[in-house]
């Protein structure tokens, strides 16, 4: 159907309105429509007055299941005024029928009431954003045109725009109905996606790196999966798709580079285990953070701040790292602190080791803690002790700056202080200071 046999349809539908419209069955079906609304708006409010009387509030000592039928009710009160509307319509249908002979206004009004009641059903009993948006803004339209019966004159002329390369045909129908399954087809991919992603996270037979590895996994042969079924839909054959091979591969060449990159960066990552959900990375640059998410194109490190840093997959294939939990959770750390030369130097290391072992988290393997010389600065002798703990020294576990506490508080027991550097002013020449 092309667009001028559209054009004159429309003008003798004009026409034929435009005689109707002077016609004395048009105001009488004017008519009838007029007192069904009216009569149904005025039941509706009386109705609505006996329901809210027994819906009221859930009271307490009610069971459940009346209190749940109050709800029902209460919920469901609003649309009387339709119902009543369709019903009393359906009745001025066969009225006019039988004393007018035509009633085709009445039978619009009726499936514009029927839109009208999909609407307030949608807008009052769904609550999911999505689906009420796809109801809306695709159901409500497709509706209406199936009212007016323009529905199939509508598909046919969308269906002559097209497309055609090779054997592959795209016209805009097929492209609104990609967009309209495809966006059912990945919500529910995404839903199921989530679904299947804590299921697999909760099996604690497995480890976390092969928990990791089968939730990928699941996540790409989903959404391959729902590609193809969106391909079969639009009506694209799967064998057809080898023409496009070679501008595939030259996208992927130039503008796709990066995103291929790291999409194949995030398998090997996944695959070879180096780094795992949990673990404490530290950057090349400096930037550290615990690793909450691995994603098929970037990565996920959250700091101890609060801040996320989201990392290229690639980049932890290409440039170093340091992963300071993969392994061993045991780390070794150092503190250092000075003490005056005036001090007994050989007894230092004995005092600060039996206090820094009270500590909870200093652990004695795999090495105890120690302390030992490893400067004669300006100012003093320089210790520095080292420990082993579990985890990172870092966020809730601060351990250095107890151990500091600790120092600090052991030193002042037994009287040994700590230098600080000291400047001498001389003023020489008492006429030159003047």
């Amino acid at each position: 159907m092309n667009l001028e046999l559209i054009e004159t349809e429309f003008y003798q539908g004009l026409d034929v309105l435009e005689k109707w419209a002077v016609s004395p069955e048009f105001y009488a079906q004017i008519l009838a429509i007029i007192t069904a609304v009216i009569v149904a708006w005025i039941i509706a409010k009386i109705l609505k007055r006996k329901l809210t009387a027994v819906s009221g509030q859930p009271v307490e000592s009610s069971s459940r299941m009346a209190n749940g039928l109050r709800a029902s009710i209460f919920t469901s009160h609003e649309l009387l005024f339709p119902i009543l509307a369709l019903m009393l319509l359906s009745i001025a249908i066969q009225v006019t029928h039988s004393y007018v002979g035509k009633s085709w206004l009445i039978i619009i009004a009726q499936g514009l009431g029927v839109v009208f009641l999909l609407r307030s059903v949608i807008v009052r009993f769904i609550q999911n954003s999505f689906i009420r948006s796809l109801f809306l803004w695709v159901g409500i339209p497709v509706a209406t045109l199936q009212v007016f019966g323009w529905l199939d004159n509508v598909v046919v002329f969308l269906d002559s725009i097209a497309l055609e390369v090779g054997n592959i045909r795209l016209s805009v129908y097929a492209l609104t109905r990609v967009a309209i399954f495809g966006s059912i087809l990945f919500w529910l991919g995404r839903i199921s996606n989530k679904a299947g992603q804590e299921a697999i996270r909760s099996q604690e037979t497995l480890d976390i790196q092969s928990r990791e590895v089968f939730s990928k996994l699941f996540e790409i042969v989903l959404f391959m999966l729902i590609f193809f079924v969106l391909l079969q839909i639009v009506g694209i054959n799967l064998t057809t798709l080898a023409v496009f091979g070679g501008a595939l591969g030259v996208g992927l060449g130039f503008g796709l580079q990066q995103i291929a990159a790291n999409f194949i960066s995030g398998i090997i990552i996944l695959l070879d285990g180096t780094i795992t959900v949990g673990d404490f990375i530290e950057l090349e640059d400096g930037r550290s953070g615990h690793l909450v998410a691995l994603n098929m194109r970037s990565s996920t490190l959250q700091t101890y701040e609060g801040k996320e840093i989201v990392v290229p997959n690639e980049q932890f294939v290409t440039t170093a790292f340091i992963n300071w939990t993969s392994k061993d959770p045991c780390q070794r750390y150092t503190v250092e602190f000075s003490v005056s030369y005036h001090s007994d130097i050989p007894a230092i290391p004995a005092l600060i080791l039996e206090a820094v072992k009270k500590h909870p988290q200093i652990l004695d393997t795999p090495e105890p803690p120690d302390c030992e010389i490893t400067q004669f600065a300006d100012s003093g002798v320089v210790f520095q002790v080292e420990y082993w703990m579990e985890g990172i020294d870092d966020g809730k576990s601060r351990v250095d700056s107890d151990l500091m506490l600790i120092i600090w508080n052991t030193l002042k027991e037994n009287n040994i202080s700590m230098p600080f550097p000291q400047r001498e002013v001389r003023i020489l020449g008492g006429n030159e200071a003047k």
